[in-house]
């Protein structure tokens, strides 16, 4: 999946973007799966109790979960076998019911390689990760 991409060279420029909803709404369903799939059944993202009493209005999703997601974006765009490094920042925790949007921009070209930022907001615009990758074109 996400081996081809969608783009030329010539989409390859400084400032070129693409934006998508990558998760319209997150579910506890969703939380739980990734805790099964990771083997991440920390009780922040399973115990609704133990989160509320830790301080947080509910349990949160995995920050790879929505790192996974915002990676969607970037397979599509320029092919998941192309990429050779990703890595983002947990800005803020994405909760049940939030939608998660990113943003890909090229910051810069070389040779035969681009460098991408990548932005994920919640529905409210509130950064909830940031990061870069980089991939051969």
């Amino acid at each position: 999946m996400g081996g081809s991409p969608s783009a030329t060279g010539e989409d390859f420029v400084v400032g070129a973007s693409r934006e998508r909803t990558v998760i319209p709404e997150v579910t506890r369903t969703q939380i739980v799966q990734y805790a099964g799939v990771s083997g991440d059944y920390s009780p922040l993202h399973v115990d609704e109790p133990h989160a509320i009493r830790s301080g947080y209005p509910s349990v949160m999703a995995h920050g790879m979960l929505a790192m996974g997601a915002a990676e969607r974006l970037l397979a599509d765009w320029v092919g998941r076998d192309r990429l050779t490094r990703y890595g983002v920042r947990f800005v803020s925790p994405v909760w049940p019911g939030d939608s998660l949007h990113a943003v890909v921009t090229v910051r810069e070209v070389r040779d035969r390689f681009v460098d991408l930022e990548i932005l994920g907001t919640n529905q409210h615009g509130v950064a909830v990760l940031s990061g870069s990758a980089t991939a051969r074109i």
